[in-house]
């Protein structure tokens, strides 16, 4: 990544960082960055989340394995990523009206996960997101195999699950992922 750039994508995550302490209580910059400043596979992973339109953040900070988490914190399901069926098998199974990929490989390729169902009610308990939109969060493999996924959404100040089906596609549904530093 052009120095000009990677400049510009920390001042963004500082700012953002600032501006949104309530999902990070507890956790300094200073860290963050030199945590950054040593991965750059990871600079680059978060530069294609911003890319996309992921707005990603700090949510936690893991003991364990001493890593920050960043989390795609936009308001909407990243437009970036959106009119994506779930994962290659739903892609390949679609004859018609084919979109113009899968959100597993996506997210593969930008070098992130999906949220699990248990990290999307995380990250609405820091916030509001997905109020207009909704988002795939990883799939069981006993839901996957019958031909489902799995996405929420906000709605009536509640977060719900849904299915349907893996092929299935929608201008307003993508995905949000997670990256550790």
């Amino acid at each position: 990544m052009a120095t000009e750039l990677h400049g510009e994508l920390f001042k963004t995550l500082k700012d953002r960082f600032a501006k949104n302490m309530r999902r990070h209580t507890g956790i300094d910059w200073g860290p963050v960055q030199a945590k950054l400043e040593a991965s750059p596979e990871k600079i680059q992973a978060l530069y294609e989340m911003e890319r996309t339109g992921g707005e990603p953040d700090v949510v936690s900070y893991d003991g364990n394995t001493g890593e920050f988490v960043f989390c795609d914190c936009s308001p909407e399901s990243p437009i970036g990523r959106r009119s994506l069926c779930y994962d290659r098998e739903a892609l390949d199974s679609r004859k018609e009206n084919k979109p113009n990929g899968n959100a597993l490989e996506m997210a593969s390729m930008i070098g992130i996960e999906l949220l699990t169902e248990q990290q999307y009610r995380e990250l609405q308990a820091l916030g509001e997101f997905d109020r207009k939109t909704s988002s795939w969060v990883k799939t069981p493999d006993e839901i996957r195999t019958l031909g489902g996924a799995l996405f929420c959404d906000r709605r009536y100040d509640h977060v719900f699950v849904y299915h349907n089906g893996a092929e299935s596609y929608y201008a307003a549904r993508g995905f949000r992922g997670r990256l550790k530093v």
